[in-house]
């Protein structure tokens, strides 16, 4: 079934929305009026699905959390018209709406039998199960909304790792960020990174290093290799890698590669066995990322080994104080 989306503020939004959340949350699925109605609603945009009759059948809110990240909630479709792309309707209309609004992170709260559907979309799971008004959530959210808007059109779970298996191109430093970025949040164990050095304007953000922090510290097993031929812009300027590996030494390890042996011309990360993003040359942001390229992935994990297995440890890194 078609349906349309419109938009509303909440001092603006027809009764309909309210109808459809009581009859969802409240009478549905059991969740407390003082829970359902909020504050947030007050700043937050509301999105009523219609049928090409008019007749509401859906509903969903999206607000500001930060800067530059939004936040979907209170999706619901009537239980008569579930079923029939209604639901998929509006959340893509929502990642077109982040995406227009030029937002770099997009999250949202999904009921655990809900992840599926959030997955097909582009949203990666980044949470723990807990519990919220007594239902099992997680939580999701997309790195990339501009690009998830984009792989919307061809793409079965757009950017997720171990399902995306069309390469991403990029030719500009935003896009190339983007997809290190959306890599490096789903990595679960193992990421490796191989460049020339550790640039700043790539390396030294404060999202990529909360990504690899709370990637070091996911599991006992977790595991970032940092394999570059250049340790002196590190000694000559504070990078926030280089804080976080030495206050995680035992999960974040940095070599130099020995020139005396052969050496990949071209950078890349890899992310746990399925993961890539590769560039063509050290200088430039050019290359192409892809989420399920297991046989790449294991031709330049044994790459990256070799260089590994006869690299050396920076001394003047070893030596800078904290």
């Amino acid at each position: 079934m078609k349906a349309r989306i419109r938009k509303y503020s909440w001092q603006l939004a027809p009764g309909h929305i309210r109808d459809i959340r009581q009859r969802v949350f409240i009478d549905e699925q059991r969740v407390p009026p003082e829970l359902e109605w909020d504050d947030t609603d007050e700043i937050a945009d509301h999105f009523l699905a219609v049928t090409p009759d008019n007749t509401p059948i859906g509903v969903a809110r999206m607000f500001t959390a930060l800067e530059e990240t939004a936040c979907i909630g209170r999706m619901a479709i009537l239980p008569e018209y579930r079923g029939q792309g209604i639901g998929e309707t509006l959340l893509q209309h929502l990642i077109h709406e982040a995406a227009d609004n030029q937002y770099r992170e997009l999250r949202l709260s999904a009921q655990e039998y809900a992840i599926p559907f959030y997955e097909s979309s582009g949203f990666h799971v980044c949470s723990d199960t807990y519990e919220d008004a007594g239902i099992p959530h997680v939580d999701m959210r997309c790195l990339a909304p501009t690009l998830q808007a984009e792989g919307l059109e061809s793409r079965n779970r757009p950017l997720l790792l171990g399902h995306d298996s069309r390469s991403w191109l990029f030719s500009d430093e935003l896009r190339m960020l983007d997809l290190v970025d959306t890599l490096a949040g789903q990595t679960s164990q193992r990421l490796w990174l191989y460049d020339r050095f550790l640039d700043h304007d790539l390396y030294d953000r404060h999202r990529f290093r909360e990504l690899i922090s709370a990637l070091a510290r996911r599991h006992r097993l977790s595991e970032v290799r940092i394999l570059i031929h250049d340790d002196k812009p590190l000694v000559k300027r504070r990078h926030q890698l280089v804080e976080l590996m030495r206050r995680l030494p035992s999960k974040i390890e940095l070599r130099l590669v020995n020139d005396d042996y052969p050496a990949d011309d071209q950078p890349f990360m890899l992310a746990d066995r399925e993961g890539v993003v590769y560039r063509h040359a050290f200088d430039k942001p050019e290359g192409f990322a892809n989420f399920a390229d297991g046989g790449r992935v294991k031709l330049l994990t044994e790459t990256f080994q070799r260089m590994w297995d006869t690299a050396r440890s920076s001394l003047e890194l070893r030596e800078l104080p904290l």
